[in-house]
């Protein structure tokens, strides 16, 4: 049956980990009576984490998406990893959602996960609403978190009238729509302790409510008290244009306050009628179920018995089976077989997916995460922004000959989970994988070897080092075999001196008087640029910047051949800048780092350490953006190293810029280094 845009809400949990989003998911999909049994993450059987290293870990690493129906309104729930290192499935759920319900704990404090997720929420207008989770825990302080929460976002404003037993929170009324709700059960009937305060609390929700909407206003300064409903209006606009953040309280594994958070859902966020996607260009695109289709697909998963699944949100029209629609991203063609419903990792069959509804496609063979399938293909959307990987590992495979395998499950895995990437470093020639951290990287090679059967090493990337020389010298080459029948003779005299034309290799040829002949001086060049692909310090890394004048020489009217003159040319290279000053050179990458104010000391103080050099700082957005430059080898696991320095709070982006000589002092630990290499190869 079809369900219409008005009618839906699409829902994104997020906050941070550990704070009970996959329960709460499993307790609004069990009260809206969408399953049957409560399952638990603690005991492996919740409905959205059920991919092993879900129930292995007891968190969630990727993203599920879940359906149920509460008084009417058909609620998509997608519930997201919170761990830091699973960043980029919020980024894609919220591409999608109307709305976000961010979980956190009654600590008493505010958690970075929380903080962050407000932050961004707020930032990109995003409507959402807080709730407090595991009131029943012990200790548990819902009025100190809501002020730790308030004393940053001030935006944020709790609905509740709270209900004390002692120090426990035992009930509430909420302010808005005038019900009670009692952890321990009971009426919907405001007791008469609470009143007063119920009236002082409806009172100031009436004017947050009046604030975003001229009539209610208008009613509001004329004296006249708004009704529930109205309040309840006002409220609904104050969160769809992020102008109010409520607050809700509750326990997911007790199911308490659930009803109450379904009743706000239904009533207070808004559908995808009230949030029409934009368009690369800003232009809204109505829901509307009459409309041609696109569809924007937001995640993709590895099916054991259906294959990939492309999760996706329709944009606009309705989607039915046997439709053929392009892909914008890739100019496929696609045809559509069964439109699916998710509730986890099960699949329900659907006639057809309306304009607003989430929904899921088997064995599209040419669509990845993030594409855009219409009907016309003509539809462009802006693509999802997600960080780009920072904490890069070299990857093998563990037994030799299970490289294709290695890389072959990497390709595959690269379906579910854009946010890694594996790149080949042209001048190491090792195989690089590379994204936010190392549990990300970590569970990456467990489903390699879960799903493939292969096993995937990591080990630190080796770096890049180049050599160049510093100073001008002539070195000559002479190479003589006699070996019984034809011999060999080549002999060339080079000079050699910094500053090639392209900064890599330059060759001239300054010959004069035919003392090498003109057939033998391109075998010249191509031995020197042979020779150069390793320095003379490490017998590794290559020389570059060098400028090789061939200006003298002799040979054989007989021996000399092209291979004479190769080899000849190699001598004078190792002869010439062995003498010529040779130094080693390290890349040098660009960090841009944005940090809380706080910390801006302790990041400053360890770049120094790091034999980096702070260029500047400036605020931008409330936050210090500190741009550094720093040698590669000193900021291998800065992902890992800030995020502990900052508890998860700093963020940074870098890039190469050049290369630049290594200090004396660490010269010698990289040529030790870069023997055992060599003999290890």
């Amino acid at each position: 049956m079809a369900v219409f845009a008005k009618d839906i809400r699409n829902v994104a949990l997020i906050g941070h980990s550990g704070e009970g989003k996959t329960t709460l998911a499993e307790a609004l999909l069990y009260n809206a009576k969408a399953l049957d049994r409560f399952g638990k993450v603690d005991d492996g059987n919740s409905t959205m984490d059920f991919d092993p290293e879900e129930i292995a870990r007891k968190i969630s690493i990727s993203l599920s998406v879940a359906n149920c129906t509460y008084n009417g309104v058909k609620i998509n729930l997608i519930d997201v990893p919170g761990y830091f290192d699973f960043e980029c499935e919020m980024l894609e759920a919220l591409s999608v959602a109307d709305s976000a319900i961010i979980v956190t704990s009654a600590t008493g404090s505010m958690s970075v996960g929380t903080e962050k997720a407000l932050e961004y929420c707020l930032e990109h207008k995003i409507p959402a609403l807080l709730f407090v989770n595991g009131i029943d825990k012990e200790n548990a302080n819902f009025q100190a978190t809501v002020d730790a929460v308030k004393a940053k976002f001030n935006k944020v404003s709790s609905i509740i009238v709270p209900e004390y037993q002692g120090a426990r929170l035992v009930g509430y009324v909420n302010a808005v729509n005038g019900k009670y709700c009692g952890f321990g059960g009971g009426s919907d009937a405001v007791p008469a302790a609470l009143q007063a305060e119920f009236e002082s609390h409806r009172d100031a929700m009436a004017e947050v409510a009046a604030e975003g909407d001229d009539e209610l206003m208008m009613k509001f300064l004329e004296g006249e008290q708004l009704t529930a409903d109205e309040i309840t209006r006002g409220c609904a606009l104050g969160i769809l244009n992020s102008a109010t953040v409520p607050v809700l309280v509750g326990s997911a594994i007790n199911r308490w306050g659930i009803d109450q958070l379904l009743d706000t859902i239904v009533g207070s966020l808004p559908s995808p009628a009230d949030r029409p996607t934009l368009d690369a260009a800003g232009k809204p695109i109505q829901p509307d179920a009459n409309a041609p289709v696109v569809l924007r697909v937001f995640k993709t998963i590895a099916d054991p018995f259906v294959g990939r699944l492309s999760i996706f949100k329709v944009v606009s029209g309705t989607l039915k089976s046997g439709m053929t629609l392009k892909n914008v991203n890739s100019a496929a063609n696609e045809k559509i077989s069964t439109v699916y419903f998710m509730k986890g990792k099960k699949q329900e069959t659907a006639e057809c997916a309306c304009a607003g509804d989430i929904a899921a496609l088997a064995k599209l063979s040419a669509t990845s995460t993030g594409d855009v399938l219409c009907e016309s293909g003509e539809v462009n959307l802006a693509p999802i922004q997600l960080p780009r990987p920072v904490y890069s590992r070299a990857v093998y495979a563990a037994k030799k000959g299970d490289e294709d395998k290695v890389f072959g499950g990497l390709s595959k895995l690269k379906d579910e989970d854009i946010a890694f990437t594996v790149t080949k470093d042209p001048e190491t020639g090792e195989m690089l994988l590379s994204g936010l951290g190392d549990t990300q990287l970590d569970v990456i090679c467990k489903k390699l070897k879960s799903k493939f059967n292969c096993e995937a090493v990591l080990q630190d990337p080796r770096i890049p080092y180049r050599e160049t020389i510093r100073k001008q010298v002539e070195a000559e080459g002479k190479h003589k075999k006699q070996s019984g029948g034809a011999g060999q003779y080549g002999h060339c005299k080079v000079r050699f001196e910094p500053g090639a034309a392209d900064g890599v290799f330059e060759f001239v040829d300054a010959v004069v008087g035919g003392t090498v002949p003109r057939q033998f001086i391109p075998s010249v060049e191509k031995g020197l640029r042979q020779a150069i692909q390793k320095g003379v310090l490490t017998q590794l890394y290559p020389m570059v910047d060098l400028k090789c004048t061939l200006f003298d020489g002799s040979s054989h009217p007989v021996d000399s051949k092209d291979i004479a003159f190769q080899m000849a040319a190699i001598l004078a290279y190792k002869a010439g800048c062995e003498k010529a000053s040779p130094v080693l050179l390290e890349p040098i990458y660009e960090l841009k780092i944005t940090v809380p104010a706080d910390y801006l000391g302790d990041v400053m103080g360890d770049m120094n350490k790091r034999r980096g050099r702070i260029m500047g700082t400036e605020m931008v957005g409330g936050k210090q953006l500190v741009t550094a430059e720093a040698p590669l080898s000193e900021i291998l696991k800065y992902a890992t190293d800030l995020r502990s320095m900052t508890q998860g709070r700093g963020k940074y982006e870098m890039s190469y810029v050049r290369y630049e000589e290594v200090p004396a002092p660490s010269v010698p630990k990289i040529i030790e280094d870069a023997k055992k290499i060599l003999e290890e190869e």
